[in-house]
């Protein structure tokens, strides 16, 4: 039972991302690069497109990372720094896209199709009462069922 779970522990600690930034790419600043680091997990990774541009290895997010320490060097805001990203690769570069008409069917898919799936599971239960009260037998019918019953038995 321990060897499985420690077995389970081990996979489960590699499946964590270890973070792309190389040692060479942090500010020595701390609170610059702590500003960095929270940036780049709200920025998506172009290439990977499910990973932060801080998650990815690729050349594009490298480049995108220093991008951020630069502006972010150069004394611009947080707010600044990802509109400037934003306004060179559009709203996909962001992880968390904006509230706006463009993407009102995003945000309001996931409580559509959750609306739908109730309605269906209503829809079904409903269908499946109604089932069983169609199949009920009358009086008469469960009279003439045990009568062939019975000459079935004999």
């Amino acid at each position: 039972m321990i060897r499985v779970l420690a077995v389970v522990l081990l996979a489960l600690a590699g499946a964590v991302p270890a973070g792309a930034l190389e040692p060479g790419e942090r500010l020595a600043d701390p609170a610059l690069e702590a500003r960095a680091r929270e940036i780049g997990k709200t920025l998506r990774c172009l290439v990977c497109q499910n990973q932060s541009i801080d998650d990815s290895d690729a050349d594009l997010a490298r480049d995108l990372r220093a991008v951020v320490r630069e502006r972010l060097s150069a004394g611009e805001t947080d707010r600044q720094v990802v509109a400037y990203v934003r306004d060179r690769y559009g709203d996909f570069v962001l992880l968390k896209p904006p509230f706006q008409p463009s993407t009102y069917a995003l945000w309001a898919a996931p409580v559509v199709l959750f609306g739908l799936a109730a309605l269906t599971v209503v829809v079904v239960l409903r269908r499946r009462r109604g089932a069983a009260d169609v199949a009920r037998l009358s009086a008469e019918e469960e009279a003439r069922l045990a009568r062939l019953l019975d000459d079935g038995r004999r």
